[in-house]
């Protein structure tokens, strides 16, 4: 909870909606309009298949009523995060259509009447994060995306129907607007907790951490009361000055069980709703805050090639998929590269990723072969080549909407090969 508030705090600093830094006020859609490119970073692992609308909000107040356009058939995702991270309402292709409509996002206290036509989705904490995604199929159709993004709007309850001039944010500017996770490790162990103490206040936890709760009870942590460390016992604050440190160890430790290796792909594990697995919820929020439900997509990633070896543009690689063995993706598929920073590789082609909506060239069989290396791999197999660094690299397979064979782990990426 405490990297979302943080993040929440760096993501709303700013008087007007920014698209191209992905900030905006409180309860105000930010709309990015291109893919990132080889100079982007600021968040890890980007993709280039989506654009994002985004909102951070608060319905403590008063509800939220959001508005989705119709989509066509266009495949898009609109995940509710609360600010525990778990993923409470899912929108979209997958769930509810495309038609669009009114929603109106409610407080866990929200006691009211809504207009009708207006479908509530309650929130289990006021403050809380929506990471919407809308497929798109390279730059040339960033135009059409533009106007699906311009059909979303937000808007508080009191306002609606009517028209809506939202006010500018209030930017702060003495806040640390260093990345989230450095601001964390920075925080001592009696800023950390009072942070967290007083974000209880207003974000009840779930009723499945009863048992927690008295635990954190026993040392002072107790939701609605605000916590001084220096006012704890000894053992208590010799306890939580580790505490940092203990559980950054054992998120480490248990990164490897949380992930399945198949063929030098690592298939990652459940994200988005962690219920009482607190480490798991911890790493995610560390390497991946506001990853999809597995159910909405998959991300497996690159460990080796079929030798065992870690990848390398010094070498060439093949992947290749037999006409029954393509990814299996009720949606679409793609697969990005990234050097050894985890961010874009600058390249002639300015192609970050290659994917089943990119004019591939299939065999006579009807498999596929993609091609991954430092060097173009000649005309003819230019249209499979996804460009590689010179030195080490990893990639992610990106399976939107994956299906059965993927989530029960019948499939699993094939190996990569290295080319003599």
């Amino acid at each position: 909870m405490v990297v979302m508030e943080l993040t929440r705090r760096v993501a709303t600093n700013v008087a007007q909606p920014d698209g191209a830094r992905v900030r905006g006020p409180m309860n105000r859609f930010v709309h990015v309009p291109t893919y990132p490119d080889a100079g982007f970073k600021d968040v890890v692992r980007p993709n280039a298949d989506t654009l994002y609308s985004n909102i951070w909000y608060d319905v403590g107040d008063e509800p939220l009523v959001l508005t989705l356009p119709d989509m066509g058939d266009r495949y898009h995702v609109i995940p509710f995060y609360d600010l525990w991270t778990d993923v409470f309402a899912t929108l979209g292709t997958r769930t509810n259509g495309n038609g669009g409509g009114h929603f109106a996002l409610v407080g866990p206290r929200w006691q009211g009447t809504l207009p009708e036509g207006v479908r509530a989705i309650v929130s289990p904490t006021d403050v809380g994060w929506i990471v919407g995604r809308i497929q798109t199929n390279g730059a040339a159709d960033y135009a059409h995306v533009h106007t699906l993004q311009a059909g979303f709007e937000a808007v508080p309850l009191s306002a609606w129907g009517q028209p809506h001039d939202p006010p500018a944010g209030r930017v702060d500017a003495a806040l640390d607007m260093r990345p989230p996770v450095e601001q964390v490790a920075a925080l001592g162990a009696g800023a950390f907790f009072a942070l967290f103490a007083e974000l209880l206040q207003r974000n009840p936890p779930h009723a499945t951490d009863g048992a927690l709760l008295l635990r954190m009870e026993r040392i002072g942590l107790v939701p609605g009361r605000g916590f001084a460390l220096a006012e704890a016992p000894d053992v208590v604050q010799r306890a939580l000055e580790r505490a940092a440190p203990d559980a950054y160890r054992r998120m480490l430790e248990r990164a490897p069980a949380m992930r399945m290796v198949r063929n030098g792909w690592s298939l990652g594990s459940n994200v988005g709703v962690y219920g009482n697995d607190y480490l798991a919820r911890a790493f995610v929020a560390y390497a991946g805050l506001g990853a999809l439900p597995r159910e909405e997509a998959m991300y497996p990633r690159s460990v080796c090639d079929s030798e065992g070896q870690p990848l390398s543009g010094t070498a060439r690689y093949v992947l290749h998929f037999d006409a029954h063995e393509l990814p299996p993706a009720d949606a679409f598929w793609s697969l990005t590269l990234y050097g050894p920073d985890q961010f874009f590789v600058d390249n002639a082609l300015n192609r970050y990723a290659i994917g089943d909506r990119d004019a591939l060239a299939f065999n006579a069989d009807g498999s596929l072969d993609l091609y991954i290396q430092h060097a173009s791999p000649g005309p003819d197999k230019a249209p499979n080549w996804l460009p590689a660094p010179a030195g080490p690299f990893s990639m992610n397979l990106r399976l939107y909407v994956p299906q059965a064979p993927v989530l029960d782990g019948r499939w699993a990426p094939p190996a990569l090969k290295r080319l003599p």
